[in-house]
């Protein structure tokens, strides 16, 4: 039986992914779809694992006059197309900003040094044997040694992507490709860590003078999550042709299409069943129906069905972003969490931390990964949706982060229900609600959720929905019970509704918690919906930072 390739888990680079005969997923066809486009500058916006990097390096590989790339090449598809004869044609530049987010612009600008270090280094080798056809040489060479020892400063970086075009413009008399990966990291995290006033000039010049009005450059391609606003660091950029997850153009060049992803399971040995749609399956790019490559790429190899997408890099900016929206975003927010689904303006085009409002907010949403577009329901309002069991997991780790908790806690509540442990429930219950409520004292006057309890039925609603309906704020009997959870099994655990008072006297609470479940006839009414499965009704009191809870069982 013949061996099996190795799977490129940690590969980002073309080369070293053909040279060493793992596992690769022919994309190359992209190269022509570029070509076709012909556009002056592009921004491909995509989440973060869906080999953005390994694209931008395969059209390195292609197109670089410096390199023979026919054996890396060779069997691909892009090799049958009329493109084929521009293999090594073109004179490339390609910089990858992805580590470059920086907390200060000290540091900003020695990350940015060792982005440009490679290129600066390589074409410094190239222009010091023929110094005659670079009239900048001198310059170019005083940059090149301070990008080199990670001493240029941002002022002497603001130009300094311009000036390598022009001389390999120079050396090579040809316009160039330049090749820009995860352009957005630097702007991203000078918002993220609060100094974009201090740098936004040379942000401004960074890009704006290697993109716009230079006779060096033929074509640019950047990757990114977001679009960076018009408004602000690319006013003057009106050349740049943006393709979202919406597009059609580029849609099946990033993530594995269900036919690729059949392909690769069966050559593992593994299958594409309903278990594994549900996990990993529902990211729509461009009418494509597309799955995350990390996470299948890890299935294959750990062969263990469970969450390998966690986008860290991001969950501080979309934890921070929910936490500061407006009442309509949260209502919105709430169901989709309930529903799986919701109707909402959104706006991909420009980045939320730009231009903060709803839609753009939505669209960080989308754009980093954690939601995508079911279809287009008006002119501007889209059904978005929560993309799979995976992704779900990570929301359910906002959540928790969001009311100061552990995912992990949500995860203990779940599996205390999954063996009907009703008392283990109430303990995790209570241990969430202590660290929910320490965690709100101690924010008081952000603007957060007016009750966290809201929030922890969120995230109950997120972590217990394999088992459970869970329903805010429900009309059932004569009434609406805080938090209902409806059993999809009810012959094997009971249905449970939830009523929270925040009363100092514990007992007094309880008390009255569970009175109004009976006086309502909350129980009743869930019983003329679900005649099957018992009823626990929990009355919970919060007095200060303390959790009590009384339960009694509907007959």
């Amino acid at each position: 039986m013949a061996k099996k390739k190795n799977l490129p888990i940690g590969f980002d680079d073309f080369r070293k992914i053909r040279e060493q005969d793992k596992y690769f997923v022919d994309k190359s066809k992209m190269i022509a779809e570029f070509l076709d486009c012909g556009d002056e500058v592009a921004l491909i916006t995509r989440p973060r694992r869906f080999g953005k990097t390994l694209t931008m390096t395969m059209l390195r590989e292609f197109f670089d006059i410096t390199k023979d790339s026919r054996s890396i090449f060779e069997g691909l598809a892009i090799m049958d197309t009329e493109y084929a004869p521009l293999l090594n044609s073109r004179p490339v530049i390609y910089f990858t900003l992805k580590d470059c987010n920086a907390q200060t612009p000290e540091e900003l600008a020695a990350m940015l040094c060792g982005a440009l270090s490679q290129e600066y280094g390589k074409y410094y080798e190239i222009a010091r044997e023929m110094p005659d056809k670079v009239a900048e040489f001198d310059y170019f060479e005083k940059l090149c040694a301070k990008i080199q020892e990670r001493t240029a400063t941002l002022t002497d970086l603001a130009g300094s992507v311009s000036l390598l075009e022009q001389v390999v413009c120079k050396l090579y008399g040809q316009p160039v490709i330049l090749l820009l990966d995860e352009y957005d990291t630097p702007v991203m995290g000078s918002h993220q860590y609060g100094y974009h006033d201090k740098v936004s000039a040379f942000i401004a010049n960074f890009y704006g003078s290697a993109l716009k009005g230079q006779q060096a450059l033929g074509n640019a391609l950047l990757t990114g999550i977001q679009r960076v606003a018009k408004e602000s660091i690319f006013s003057k950029l009106n050349n740049v042709i943006v393709y979202t997850v919406l597009d059609k153009t580029y849609a099946q060049y990033f993530g594995f299409t269900e036919k690729e992803t059949r392909e690769m399971l069966e050559y593992y040995g593994l299958s594409l069943n309903d278990d594994v749609k549900q996990m990993y399956d529902g990211y729509q790019m461009g009418g494509y129906e597309s799955y995350n490559p990390w996470s299948i790429l890890n299935y294959c190899k750990n062969r263990e069905l469970r969450p390998y997408w966690v986008n860290t890099s991001s969950n501080k900016v979309i934890r921070d972003s929910l936490n500061g929206a407006n009442q309509a975003f949260r209502q919105d927010f709430e169901a989709l969490v309930e529903h799986g689904e919701v109707e909402v303006a959104v706006n991909l085009e420009t980045s939320y931390e730009e231009l903060q409002n709803n839609a753009t907010l939505w669209g960080l949403f989308i754009n980093a990964g954690y939601l995508t577009v079911k279809e287009r329901t008006d002119y501007d309002l889209w059904a978005v949706r929560f993309v799979n069991r995976e992704v779900k997991a990570e929301f359910k780790n906002i959540v928790a982060e969001s009311i100061g908790t552990d995912g992990g806690d949500f995860s203990h509540l779940a599996s205390a229900l999954a063996r009907c442990d009703y008392g283990k429930f109430c303990e995790s219950y209570k241990k969430i609600v202590l660290n929910c409520t320490s965690y709100y004292d101690s924010i008081k006057g952000a603007k957060q959720y007016e009750n966290p309890y809201h929030m922890l039925a969120l995230g109950m609603m997120i972590s217990l929905d394999s088992m459970y309906e869970v329903k805010s704020n429900l009309e059932t009997g004569d009434g609406r019970p805080d938090i209902l959870m409806i059993s999809k099994e009810p012959g094997k655990r009971a249905h449970i509704m939830i009523e929270i008072k925040c009363r100092e006297d514990a007992a007094a609470g309880t008390k009255e918690a569970l009175e109004q479940i009976k006086e309502k006839r909350y129980a009743e009414g869930l019983r003329a919906m679900q005649p099957e499965g018992e009823i626990l009704c929990l009355g919970i009191a919060h007095p200060a930072k303390r959790c009590v809870i009384e339960r009694w069982m509907y007959a």
